[in-house]
């Protein structure tokens, strides 16, 4: 192992200031390339380019051009610097090689790396002479190039708010859409929740768009490792996709390290702790990339860093120049340290790096194996170091190390049949060309007729002898937003100045009149609130204390879709009614309540998705034995199952919505509600359901092994408990638990739609 990372590695091993945090290392051994062969050879000017470049194929990338090369969709999840981009790379160019007219269109979550990428393309195309002429078109993209780019171009690279906007403009790419072979989707698994809804939506109205022209182009797919890949590909794409996930590349030693800054009596802030791993990693001569979860952090981080050089903070926000400076010093060493958003978790090229600190589990162990594995490409040996917050996830894997290091993927969740994200594409689809209820069902589902009829009461749609077509004043594009499901958004202003914009579920919880508001480092007081014209006002502030709302929850069931009974427990999934009114807000400093206000906001409704299951009798009896407070206990498992439901679903735990009552009305029992936190759902809860014993024994789990004795930030307590956690009883959530975990774990559960 290089000096420098054994040098790190040693000091956190006998240095006291990191030594009694360090709670596991695990170490992965060196892995050796496995190396494949094509049923036939590239052509000469591909096997060309892999020579120059002492170029053998793994095994993963054989299998890629095999496949691709048979006409089929792949989806491939090899992990970071294995060569992914290549084993796509070689095939399409193999055939726009072949054939002369052929197209290819690479899709990017950002602009940065499309930017990144398209340098490689035009590598591949001037050392292989196959003229593709490749060019990015963006927002960007000078509107003197555009026709060019369109009329030439056979490879675009674009991302998916660029093409959501350019396909009703179809007639201008005939030639790039009818000439239509390959759609490349990089980092899709960025594509879920809310986002993956869109997209699956917005590449159904590609391919639409492709097939009016007669194209049926293949899809490729590139992702992270997840739980669910050739389910993911088909519900984002529409299309089958044959998964590729075998990795032939090597891979040198790595230790990863679980660093806890609350084991050992140690109160010091992670922030402070991830600032002091950086300087030493620094110190020690590795080269080190630092994630955080904020762009303030970022900026924190690396102005704490101070005095020692070759420190820069990184994220989205600076301009395209600076980001290509800071990516090139890392590159040649002029930079030691880079602190950085997941700006940088995606596939930009930053060269060879020694360590990653990873200041807070990221949310998915996606995430975290994309993040780790920018360290050590090849056969270079690294560390990586997760740095643990006092929240639930991030201290279950502190206790359970095991539980991390075994951890598969999540299931990223795509759900195609959201009403309101369907309505606004079906809007766009028929703006870019008439829609035929038998032809189109495909794409838009068998609600498809029931939807056209409602807009064209609202005057949105008419029918026409060609079919349906758009009909409302606006551009239909410009009414749906690729990041949002309801375009009911409340505008933040400083004085005449736009600060963010807000959904109104947010704007109530954390902009209510009165409210403290950070943005960007900076303190606001909302001074204003007006309902109709959608407008906050505040002005700056000067404060230490921060607000918190308080709010009432009540669940109504619409609408039973599926029911499993396991173990004597009845759970069921459906649709369900949620009414939630902002009563007030708590002033607080330091933690502790200075004052209490009252609001009058109207109540806040959602109707979305969610599953819900009953506490068998048996349960509530021995938890009244202990002396326990039943709604205690359920109210702090629902907080515990919200807090792990993203160690198994792909989600933000603010994506999740939860309720529990000693008695609800519809059940006539002890209830315990998981809900999509969308309008219409976004399939969360319908994937929470399949799982439901794997959550719920994570669960038992977390809150049994918690070292506290009534409850805390690291089991049961949450951020955005509108009750203020209360009431919460540890005791009788670990009771509710276990028992539920023990029922669930009974095989053979039966299944019924009701």
């Amino acid at each position: 192992m290089p000096t420098a990372v054994r040098d790190f590695l040693d000091l956190l091993a006998t240095d006291p200031r990191f030594r009694e945090s360090v709670v596991h290392i695990e170490t992965t051994p060196r892995r050796e390339a496995r190396y494949g062969d094509l049923s036939r050879p590239l052509p000469e000017e591909l096997r060309a380019y892999c020579d120059g470049r002492e170029i053998r194929l793994y095994t993963h990338q054989c299998a890629a051009i095999e496949h691709l090369r048979t006409g089929e969709n792949i989806i491939i999840t090899t992990p970071t610097a294995s060569g992914k981009t290549l084993a796509f790379l070689l095939p399409v160019f193999e055939r726009l090689g072949a054939d002369p007219g052929a197209t290819a269109l690479f899709l990017y979550p950002t602009k940065a790396l499309a930017n990144d990428q398209v340098k490689v393309v035009r590598e591949l195309e001037r050392e292989s002479r196959i003229r593709v002429d490749a060019a990015i078109y963006d927002g960007d993209t000078p509107a003197g190039k555009r026709p060019v780019i369109r009329e030439r171009s056979r490879v675009i690279l674009s991302n998916p708010h660029e093409l959501h906007q350019v396909l009703a403009w179809h007639m201008k790419w005939s030639r790039f859409f009818r000439n239509l072979r390959f759609v490349v989707i990089d980092e899709a698994h960025r594509y879920r929740g809310v986002a993956g809804s869109h997209m699956a939506m917005l590449l159904r109205r590609l391919a639409r768009i492709a097939g009016h022209y007669g194209a049926h182009p293949q899809f490729v797919l590139s992702s992270a490792t997840l739980a669910n890949p050739g389910e993911f590909a088909a519900r984002l794409t529409g299309e089958e996709a044959i998964a590729i996930g075998e990795d032939g590349s090597p891979g040198g030693e790595k230790a990863f390290v679980l660093y806890n800054p609350s084991a050992g009596g140690g109160g010091r802030s992670a922030h402070w702790v991830t600032k002091d791993l950086l300087l030493a990693s620094v110190e020690s001569g590795c080269r080190t990339l630092c994630f955080t979860v904020s762009r303030k952090l970022a900026e924190l981080i690396a102005l704490r860093s101070g005095p020692v050089p070759g420190i820069s903070a990184y994220r989205a926000g600076y301009l395209p120049k600076d980001r290509r400076a800071i990516e090139d010093g890392l590159k040649d060493g002029s930079l030691r340290g880079v602190v950085t958003t997941n700006a940088l978790e995606l596939g930009i090229d930053v060269g060879s790096l020694d360590g990653v600190i990873i200041s807070g589990y990221p949310g998915t162990m996606i995430s975290v194996r994309q993040q780790a594995g920018r360290s050590g490409r090849r056969s270079g040996e690294s560390f990586a170091v997760l740095v643990a917050f006092a929240n639930p996830l991030d201290q279950y894997f502190m206790r359970h190390p095991q539980a991390f290091f075994s951890r598969p993927c999540e299931h990223a969740v795509v759900d195609t049949g959201n009403p309101y994200i369907l309505s606004g594409h079906l809007l766009c689809a028929a703006a870019e060309l008439p829609v035929d209820p038998e032809r189109d069902d495909r794409w838009f589902g068998p609600d498809l007729a029931g939807m056209l009829a409602a807009f064209e009461q609202v005057h949105l749609l008419r029918k026409a002898s060609i079919g349906w077509i758009y009909a409302g004043q606006e551009r239909a594009a410009d009414m749906v937003s690729l990041d949002a499901i309801s375009s009911d958004t409340f505008r933040v202003m400083h004085g005449a100045r736009l600060l963010e914009t807000m959904d109104r579920g947010q704007a109530y919880r954390e902009a209510h009149p009165g409210a403290i508001l950070l943005h960007r480092g900076e303190t606001y007081v909302v001074t204003g609130m007006d309902l109709e014209q959608h407008t906050i006002r505040v002005e700056e502030t000067d404060t230490d204390t921060y607000t918190q709302p308080l709010s009432t929850t009540d669940v109504a069931v619409v609408r039973e879709i599926r029911r499993r009974d396991i173990g004597g427990m009845q759970v069921s999934f459906g649709d369900i009614k949620v009414t939630e009114k902002v009563v007030g807000y708590t002033v607080r400093h330091y933690g502790r309540a200075v004052s209490y206000h009252r609001l009058d906001l109207p109540p806040l409704r959602l109707e979305t998705k969610g599953l819900w299951f009953t506490l068998p009798d048996r349960t509530a009896e021995v938890v009244a034995a202990e002396g326990r407070d039943l709604a205690g206990g359920l109210h702090g498992a629902e907080h515990a199952l919200i807090a792990v439901m993203p160690y198994h679903v792909v989600c933000d735990r603010h994506d999740i919505g939860g309720l529990s009552t000693p008695l609800h009305p519809a059940t006539g029992a002890p209830t315990i509600f998981v809900y999509d936190g969308y309008e219409g759902g976004i399939g969360l809860a319908e994937k929470a359901f399949a799982l439901l014993p794997a959550i719920v024994g994570t669960a038992h789990e977390l809150v049994r092994d918690c070292g506290c004795t009534v409850g805390c930030p690291a089991c049961i307590y949450s951020p955005k408990c509108g009750n203020q956690n209360q009431p919460l009883d540890r005791g009788a959530a670990v009771s509710i638990l276990g028992d539920l975990a023990g029922r669930l774990s009974v095989t053979g559960p039966h299944s019924s739609n009701p």
